[in-house]
């Protein structure tokens, strides 16, 4: 078991949300694992009081599996909403991974910038290609220069214009 495991509050509709994104990551072009709900425990179906009211048979904890990787997932009422301060990185292999993530994933176009994404449920997402950090590292700091400025002018990340900015093109 991972020693730190992310950990996300939603409203009334983390089940939902488990369900989605075990799908999303099972329809990857480069799925290397297969991404599963662990566990789902519900809070009970008989009325609750005090900030629990209204959570009835909602997704008390829950835990998922995207690539190997565990997210604790429950619903805990509207008392808090994500905001992009944190974002899950999606690290992919290709083009084709980017463009795949950014289409099942983005839904709030209007929160599109550098490779990063907010999808149905409010969550920021970064969809970022490996050839970005190789880019970054590999070349002199003009050409990393190049390839940052090129980023930062992007909403999804297209790998041949990055590779085009680290060439000077």
């Amino acid at each position: 078991m991972q020693k730190v495991t992310t950990f996300l509050w939603f409203n009334k509709n983390a089940e939902e949300a488990m369900k989605f994104y075990v799908d999303v990551f099972n329809g990857s072009p480069a799925k290397k694992q297969e991404s599963r709900i662990v566990t789902a425990d519900h809070y009970p179906d008989g009325p609750l009081d005090g900030p629990l009211a209204g959570l009835e048979g909602k997704v008390a904890q829950g835990v998922v599996e995207l690539e190997g990787q565990r997210i604790y997932m429950f619903d805990g009422g509207p008392a808090f909403t994500f905001n992009e301060a944190a974002s899950l990185y999606v690290d992919c292999e290709s083009q084709e991974e980017v463009d795949y993530f950014w289409e099942k994933l983005s839904a709030v176009p209007e929160a599109e910038a550098c490779g990063w994404l907010k999808d149905t449920y409010g969550l920021s997402w970064q969809i970022i290609p490996k050839t970005l950090n190789e880019l970054m590292h590999k070349g002199t700091p003009e050409q990393s220069g190049r390839v940052m400025r090129a980023m930062l002018q992007m909403k999804k990340l297209n790998v041949a214009d990055l590779e085009q900015a680290f060439n000077g093109k």
